[in-house]
């Protein structure tokens, strides 16, 4: 795979500090039952790398302590991990939201059969990976037989009420573009999805949430093999709004790699560009962040190219 690090460390990008603490977003674990071609982790199924027993107990004990809103976790598929339902139940009954980065189709694994109930006994939000509603998009960019299967997956969703008003269940999808381009515009891409599926699938959903690609990881190294970094950087940058640099995730999330280690978001983690001092979970529980400076670099115009992108959709 090539590293894209060295084409993007040299930015002239605006700084940038956080704020409080709002969201603690846990990459689990690299395992995963699909290997998708925009995945800007690398997951896979032949990935080993899990969270230990160690750092998910502690994980609990910042979830105490520094008291976030929402507990954001992420894989790989992280239902796959063995201590994903604790996780889950220990952030709960510590009165903290969670949301599940679902790709759906792990519903179907075996052992998985009961997640989707377990989640809703929890109230978790499911925020469910679907890069197109039509199949030919969907099973090009996931695999042969992504498509009915997701779409199988969030039927069973709505079944227990998710996405359904009322019910408290949140669902939302995250649509990805299938190459060096930007998202369109989320509200209108959204109403194109709420249709399609309704109309051919009567699934319901909460929100679409319009991410752009990162030029980081797998993704990345396909656009260096093609010869297509420099035009899709030169796109980020063309497309660059500052108004977008008040949202930015990065200013009230900490990102927690598999190995308890701190970053400034979920992309800088995959860079291996941690918080300065190479800050541990272990750490957090006594230093409050607020007010720190944040590491930036060329992938950050992603979050803030057009409508801007963040884990929570356009900005």
């Amino acid at each position: 795979m090539r590293e894209t690090l060295p084409l993007l460390e040299l930015s002239d990008f605006p700084s940038l500090h956080r704020g409080a603490i709002e969201t603690l977003q846990v990459n689990i674990g690299y395992r995963c039952n699909q290997r998708c071609l925009h995945c800007h982790v690398s997951a896979g199924p032949n990935r080993t790398e899990m969270m230990s027993d160690e750092n998910l107990a502690l994980l609990l004990e910042v979830l105490t302590v520094r008291k976030p809103r929402v507990l954001d976790v992420t894989g790989g598929a992280p239902e796959l991990h063995w201590g994903f339902r604790s996780l889950v139940r220990g952030a709960r009954e510590r009165g903290v939201h969670v949301i599940d980065r679902c790709n759906l189709t792990v519903l179907f694994e075996p052992g998985q059969e009961d997640t989707a109930e377990f989640l809703a006994e929890n109230q978790v939000e499911v925020v469910a990976s679907l890069p197109c509603y039509s199949i030919d998009n969907v099973d090009k960019q996931r695999g042969k037989g992504v498509f009915d299967k997701s779409i199988a997956a969030l039927q069973k969703l709505n079944a227990l009420g998710y996405g359904k008003p009322g019910s408290g269940l949140e669902l939302n999808l995250v649509y990805n573009p299938q190459g060096p381009f930007l998202p369109p515009e989320q509200s209108a891409l959204e109403a194109d999805y709420r249709r399609e599926l309704a109309n051919h699938f009567s699934i319901k959903f909460n929100h679409l949430f319009a991410l752009a690609n990162m030029p980081i990881k797998r993704f990345g190294s396909m656009l260096v093999s093609k010869g297509q970094f420099h035009d899709y950087m030169a796109l980020l940058k063309d497309s660059y709004s500052a108004d977008n640099l008040a949202d930015v995730m990065c200013r009230s999330l900490v990102s927690v790699d598999w190995q308890g280690n701190l970053f400034d978001c979920d992309f800088n983690q995959q860079l291996n560009m941690p918080i300065p001092g190479r800050l541990h979970l272990r750490d957090l529980i006594e230093i409050d962040l607020k007010g720190a400076a944040i590491c930036v670099a060329d992938h950050c115009y992603g979050c803030t190219a057009g409508q801007g992108s963040s884990c929570g959709g356009a900005l």
